[in-house]
């Protein structure tokens, strides 16, 4: 018996180590020049955009979601910070649109799931982001660092390219398809799907140039036409690691990758990117575009 106190007095005192340097980390001795603990008043949810730059997609100047006129860049993040305030989802549109946001405080790396990266996909119905982290570096409190990709599971697969680009045009005039051209010497269309959506098109309001260009990470598109005869689209799920992928919206900070794919190690990041992965289109369906419902950390909560 007294030899079994002993094993549980060494067990408590061992958690309680543990437990006493795990809440140090979580609550807040510095990390870094310009890390930012969390406090009794931080949320746990991302509560500013500092770029919100779709692709042309079917929801983008879409009357329903986007009840007023956008027309300045300043216009479309406030109106996405008002969308993820209330959990609804802000489309990225076709291949490249993306978004950067971030918390209060600086979202720390517990080795594991650190923060979650909420979508709308339904099983068969994935339309991956790549996720991208990065630190203040410099301290101004705008996401003007480097940043890292966070690896999925196609990082290393011989099919995802990653230095692809895609240039998309303004139509001329409303109802009319968004032509785009490609890296890699393809061009093809957002087609304007007349039966679901009215706005005039698919090319952000707030874009004055009659064309711009995103640039980033491919992954090869895996939808299919399951019925053969263009009713029934399906956009597999991939395996881990992608924004509105069905399965999983968590992410770890330790997945974070240099420019070359090396692994780099962050104590904690400031600022988050998603950007919708693929070039494809599912028929009558329309383009394959990413989905965002809100950015969330998952250490704030942590207790010792």
């Amino acid at each position: 018996m007294q030899r079994l106190c002993n094993i549980v007095f060494l067990f408590a005192a061992a958690l309680a180590a543990v437990s006493c340097n795990f809440s140090r980390t979580i609550e807040g001795e510095p990390l870094g020049e310009y890390y930012r603990p969390a406090n009794q008043y931080s949320s746990a949810f991302a509560d500013r955009v500092f770029e919100y730059t779709p692709a042309p997609g079917q929801f983008i100047n879409d009357p329903v979601t986007m009840p007023y006129r956008i027309e300045t860049p300043a216009a479309a993040s406030q109106w996405a910070k008002e969308r993820l305030a209330e959990k609804k989802f802000v489309s990225l549109g076709g291949f490249g649109g993306y978004i950067i946001v971030g918390f209060d405080h600086s979202v720390v790396n517990i080795g594991g799931y650190s923060f979650a990266v909420y979508g709308n996909a339904v099983s068969g119905g994935s339309e991956p982001g790549i996720v991208w982290v990065a630190v203040d570096d410099n301290g101004n409190g705008l996401p003007d660092d480097q940043w890292y990709e966070l690896r999925g599971c196609e990082y290393f697969n011989q099919f995802t390219n990653h230095d692809y680009s895609v240039t998309y045009y303004k139509p001329d005039g409303p109802g009319q398809d968004v032509r785009w051209s490609d890296s890699e010497g393809q061009e093809g269309t957002i087609d304007y799907l007349a039966s679901f959506h009215t706005q005039d098109y698919y090319y952000p309001g707030w874009i004055a140039e009659n064309s711009y260009t995103l640039s980033g990470p491919r992954l090869k598109a895996n939808n299919y036409d399951h019925s053969g005869n263009g009713s029934y689209w399906v956009n597999p799920d991939y395996d881990w690691g992608y924004a509105d992928n069905f399965g999983g919206s968590s992410f770890r900070i330790d997945d974070a990758l240099d420019s070359e794919g090396k692994q780099v190690i962050l104590k904690y990041i400031d600022f988050i990117k998603v950007q919708t992965a693929v070039n494809s289109k599912s028929g009558w369906l329309g383009e394959l575009s990413t989905e965002v419902t809100g950015f969330e950390d998952l250490t704030i909560n942590l207790k010792p």
